[in-house]
């Protein structure tokens, strides 16, 4: 099959969402449709004892919440869709922007109850950003929430796009019997099934099917007067402008009892993007280039605690990987070969000879390599694109356990290179400083030091409000900075100067008395030299 064939079976998305709207439960049906496996695991139960799939660390089988990216690869109606589930909490937030640089598109999913949230609007901003193409799925139709008229108003001005919905539900909360196509002039009735696939009890042809009259009676008038509704107030659906991200489908359903799950699913692989050009330091890649090319989103370890692994997570750009050849890392400037890549389904992995653009393949790692680290079959360039972010929260790392410190110094190593926080070091003294986005981060690092590295740690408060990188030419552009600032000093894993300012005074002051650096709160992954546009 020529690399154009592969090319175009491949689907690689993100799936984000505020917590609890259902985006794990949703990630869990996907799944269940596409046959990758047999019962779906509930997120939040005390009966149905099996977890989700794409919650595979204890902490989240405990909290019923997702505190990393999980990647799963499965077949479907011939195409192989990639598929990485994101946290949905804000503390992990960071996790989720590094992950959409990897992906094609997303399927946001909204609650129908809350409607358009916080952290919703924060993640459509990312996306935004970057054009990404947005698919969006009301969840929870299964509930009393707003009216899908209101639902689609808000996610408008909230979201800052055009919607155009693709699927319309047949009645709400208890009165919900399933959900009517747009985009394929049919109706499909679901039974409720929280773990199996129901048979679809009856398809009908259209809103004038004389049987889906006899059987909703009065319920088929006002879904026939809502859908007139729609066509008078929202543009036609235009694929090109949802693939240059100015419109978003809407899809509405409840993913926790199967409704509307496969018709989202279908509609995604026939509209949704096959993988996207790239940028780099070198100029534009293209998944049709000859060379092979790919970059690290994430790193993890300890997938498997009996093996204590660590994985680098590579998105495939360009090319064909293949296994046992040569790479180049760019930032090391050595060859390193892959002896056994692997493939996930969350924290089931398969070996595998060979990738394509679009495809996440996992690569064994001794501590080579760093997030954003690109490989290529020779060229010297880097992937561009892939932010670090100023943390919001600083604590200082206390060991309480003085004959466990090689234990906790490999831990913070591995999990910082993680991006599950970052480590500032201060020379003298050796001080150590953990930054994080949000407090329940300092929550999971505590438990996985303790459970996977034997170390216990306590992080003490520290006065702190923000971290800036610091850009100078010579030590004399900043002496101001070093003569009287030097206790808020600090180094990143890459060995650049971090200024923690505990005020925003000691940071409008540094700014004034160091008129030649430049201070900056958000700077590439991949290169020290290269920085993005401030965002203090």
């Amino acid at each position: 099959m020529s690399i154009n064939s592969e090319i175009n079976k491949r689907k690689t998305f993100g799936i984000i969402s505020h917590p609890d709207a259902g985006k794990t439960t949703l990630t869990e049906k996907l799944l269940l449709y596409s046959g990758a496996i047999q019962i779906a695991g509930a997120v939040k139960s005390n009966k149905i004892k099996k977890t989700a799939a794409s919650d595979f660390l204890e902490i989240e089988k405990q909290r019923g919440i997702s505190v990393a990216t999980s990647v799963l690869t499965f077949e479907y109606k011939n195409h192989k869709v990639n598929l990485l589930d994101t946290p949905g909490h804000k503390d992990f937030a960071e996790d989720t922007y590094r992950t959409l640089t990897a992906v094609d598109s997303v399927i946001l999913v909204v609650d129908c109850v809350k409607g358009v949230e916080e952290q919703t609007e924060k993640l459509m901003q990312v996306c935004r950003m970057r054009n990404t193409p947005v698919i969006i799925f009301v969840n929870k139709l299964d509930r009393e929430g707003k009216d899908p008229i209101e639902i689609l108003d808000e996610l408008e001005s909230k979201l800052s796009i055009k919607v155009r919905p693709l699927t319309y539900p047949l009645g709400i909360g208890s009165r919900f019997k399933g959900v009517y196509n747009i985009y394929k002039n049919s109706f499909a009735f679901f039974e409720s099934n929280k773990t199996k696939i129901e048979d679809e009890i009856q398809t009908f042809n259209g809103l004038d099917d004389p049987e889906l009259q006899r059987i909703f009676k009065d319920e088929t008038e006002k879904l026939k007067g809502d859908i007139e509704l729609i066509d008078g107030i929202y543009d036609d659906f235009n694929i090109q402008e949802y693939l240059k991200g100015n419109q978003a489908p809407v899809f509405f359903g409840s993913a926790l009892n199967n409704f509307g799950v496969k018709e989202l699913l279908d509609s995604f692989l026939e509209i949704s993007s096959a993988p996207i050009e790239r940028e780099t330091t070198s100029g534009i890649v293209k998944p049709t280039d000859k060379s092979f090319s790919g970059f690290v989103f994430k790193i993890h370890s300890n997938l498997d605690p009996k093996h204590r692994d660590r994985i680098a997570f590579l998105r495939v750009c360009s090319g064909k990987f293949e296994r046992n050849k040569f790479y180049y890392q760019v930032r090391l400037n050595r060859e390193l070969k892959f002896v056994n890549p692997v493939t996930f389904m969350a924290q089931s992995k398969s070996s595998i000879d060979e990738a394509y653009p679009g495809d996440v393949v996992g690569l064994y790692d001794s501590g080579q390599f760093k997030i954003g680290d690109t490989i290529t079959e020779g060229d010297s360039f880097m992937f561009k694109g892939i932010p670090r972010f100023s943390p919001e929260v600083f604590r200082i790392v206390r060991n309480l356990d003085p004959f466990k410190s090689k234990q906790l110094e490999k831990g913070i190593q591995y999990l910082t290179d993680e991006g599950l926080a970052q480590l500032f070091t201060q020379e003298l003294g050796n001080r150590k400083v953990i930054g994080v986005v949000g407090e329940l981060q300092f929550e999971v690092m505590k438990y996985r030091l303790l459970n996977e590295y034997g170390a216990k740690v306590d992080f003490l408060h520290m006065n702190s409000f923000k971290a800036f990188w610091v850009v100078y030419n010579s030590d004399a552009e900043i002496e101001d900075l070093l003569r009287l600032r030097s206790d808020s000093l600090y180094y990143d894993k890459n060995d650049q100067l971090v200024f923690i300012a505990n005020s925003q005074y000691a940071y409008n002051t540094a700014v004034e008395k160091n008129p030649k650096a430049v201070f900056l709160s958000a700077i590439e992954h991949n290169d020290k030299t290269f920085s993005i546009d401030n965002v203090a």
